[in-house]
């Protein structure tokens, strides 16, 4: 089967810098493929008709990864209302400028500081996206309506 709208497709992948190929983070994804966005689209467009077995490499720019850091995502709290147990490299959820909720990476305990980060980790960098597809199938009525793959790899409610 190639890859078309409306199919599930599964990847093993590999992000890495593109200068250094230093490795920032690898494993399997499923998503829905149709412009669904659920992944970048420049990997979807490399990934159009094609079947299992098929591998690329993709050169991102930061506008087309996850894109240029948003230094008002940066905030740095008391300690006095900082959650107990949370550590560096936890997540909470707070809200943004605009009142929305949102996840915050912590970045760093500094004394009576805890310094937020709500920027995605590899924000603000150029990625190479090297993908095998592993599995290529057509995706349900229930995944089509909610937009991505479930279980597997995928989603799970």
């Amino acid at each position: 089967m190639n890859i078309t709208k409306d199919t599930a497709v599964t990847l093993h992948y590999r992000i890495t810098e593109p200068a250094t190929g230093k490795l920032l983070d690898s494993g399997d994804v499923a998503y829905l493929h149709g412009g669904y966005e659920n992944i970048f689209p420049k990997v979807e467009a490399a990934m159009e008709g094609q079947a299992a077995g098929f591998s690329a490499a993709v050169d991102l720019a930061v506008a087309d990864a996850f894109g240029e850091r948003d230094e008002s995502l940066v905030r740095v709290i008391p300690k006095s209302e900082f959650p107990p147990g949370v550590k560096v490299g936890g997540q909470l959820q707070g809200p943004s400028s605009d009142g929305h909720m949102m996840v915050f990476n912590v970045v760093k305990i500094k004394g009576p500081e805890v310094h937020l980060d709500g920027n995605h980790p590899l924000a603000g960098k150029a990625l190479r996206f090297a993908a095998k597809v592993t599995e290529v199938r057509a995706a349900t009525p229930e995944e089509i309506s909610h937009r991505h793959v479930h279980g597997g790899h995928g989603h799970h409610h």
